[in-house]
């Protein structure tokens, strides 16, 4: 995904100024900064979820594989599709964990038989790391497991529609240090077969999961570059300060 130029605006008030990134799919890519910098704003124009707020307004180019998503003949249900969204908050449909992840597929025709299905949700479900636990138990409701297990089962919702981009907004901030372990180890194994965008005030975890880090604040884009680059030798003061802890 290429985007330039972009900027937000809550009514009269703007959220984001004039953003400019490229997101590859052998990178993961980690937004940082303070609350209310921007960065979930900006995640949220990656698959049109700012649409959903009636006052929002967005201005730049933002483009999937060529083509502006904000066009007037970009289906956005297909590009949600394509561009997934994991939430901070665990959200699995009310119906069983195989349907969960059969949902999707389902209504974007990406299986010709029962069998079909079945495979992918085996696959998806591999994928997320989350199979051998649930195997034996896919008629259960998606809301009876675990906290750490429910978000693993909202990454094999969001990939059983072959994605091509993973945005995750915070996606370990309601979990135990087990549970983030196993979400972290999980982006590790699915980097480079999507491009992921990880929204995550944890620097550490940015640290740990990312290869390319985004640095905002106050609306404005600060600095990007390589993780390495920007934890141990960042180019702007702005970013040294955040990231030595002298503000957050």
């Amino acid at each position: 995904m290429i985007a330039r130029d972009v900027s937000v605006y809550y009514g009269d008030k703007r959220a984001l100024d004039s953003v400019s990134i490229d997101i590859t799919q052998e990178n993961v890519t980690a937004f940082i900064g303070p609350s209310g910098c921007g960065k979930s704003t900006f995640l949220r124009t990656l698959n049109r979820m700012n649409d959903t707020i009636a006052n929002a307004r967005v201005e730049g180019k933002i483009e999937l594989d060529g083509e502006d998503i904000y066009s007037s003949g970009m289906d956005v249900v297909q590009l949600r599709a394509r561009v997934g969204m994991v939430f901070q908050k665990p959200n699995p449909f009310p119906k069983s964990i195989y349907e969960n992840v059969a949902y999707g597929p389902r209504i974007h025709g990406l299986a010709g038989s029962k069998g079909d299905l079945d495979g992918i949700v085996e696959q998806s479900l591999k994928r997320a790391g989350l199979w051998e636990e649930v195997k034996d138990r896919l008629d259960e409701s998606g809301t009876a497991l675990s906290g750490g297990q429910q978000q693993r089962l909202c990454i094999a919702r969001a990939i059983a529609v072959d994605p091509e981009v993973i945005l995750m907004d915070e996606p370990c901030s309601a979990l135990d240090p087990i549970a983030t372990a196993k979400i972290e180890d999980l982006i590790n194994e699915l980097r480079g077969r999507y491009a992921i965008v990880i929204v995550t005030h944890n620097m550490q975890q940015a640290a740990r999961v990312s290869q390319r880090t985004a640095f905002f604040h106050l609306g404005n884009l600060v600095e990007y570059g390589d993780t390495s680059e920007i934890f141990t030798n960042p180019r702007a003061e702005r970013t040294k300060d955040y990231i030595t802890g002298r503000y957050g």
